[in-house]
């Protein structure tokens, strides 16, 4: 825990959901403030890290973002916290944070459940290329 980026924020994503990793590619494209890393909740890093926070993987099959040392957030507020550090356009998606919280998650959990239906699942996590490494923690 000692080794994660003080000044960055991280995303714990489900690295064999195809839904997954295109969202951490939408946000890599999109982050030109370099504030997020990336890692997987199947990694030794991520079952570290939620395990740090109290979050029991098994009960909890969501997004994670957390910022070291000040808070963590899971499902849409997650998404929307997201979204809000994306700045410009994506700004906007937190207008759905008027909307109440158990509403937003009840949206995310159909997705969430639905997921590997909808868009599949892979047989393991994607490596990322040589000029991407920087931005996933292992």
């Amino acid at each position: 825990m000692d080794k994660l980026p003080k000044h960055k924020k991280i995303i714990l994503f489900d690295g064999l959901c195809n839904l997954c990793d295109s969202a951490v590619q939408f946000i890599i494209k999109h982050d030109q403030k370099d504030i997020f890393r990336f890692v997987s909740l199947q990694s030794d890093l991520g079952q570290e890290i939620t395990t740090h926070l109290g979050i029991d993987t098994h009960k909890t099959d969501s997004i994670i973002l957390y910022q070291p040392g000040f808070a963590y957030y899971y499902k849409s507020e997650a998404a929307l916290e997201i979204a809000k550090n994306l700045g410009g356009i994506f700004y906007f998606a937190n207008l759905f944070s008027i909307l109440p919280v158990s509403f937003n998650n009840y949206i995310y959990d159909y997705i969430a459940k639905n997921r590997y239906k909808w868009y599949g699942k892979k047989d393991h996590c994607m490596i990322p290329t040589k000029e991407l490494q920087a931005k996933f923690l292992e």
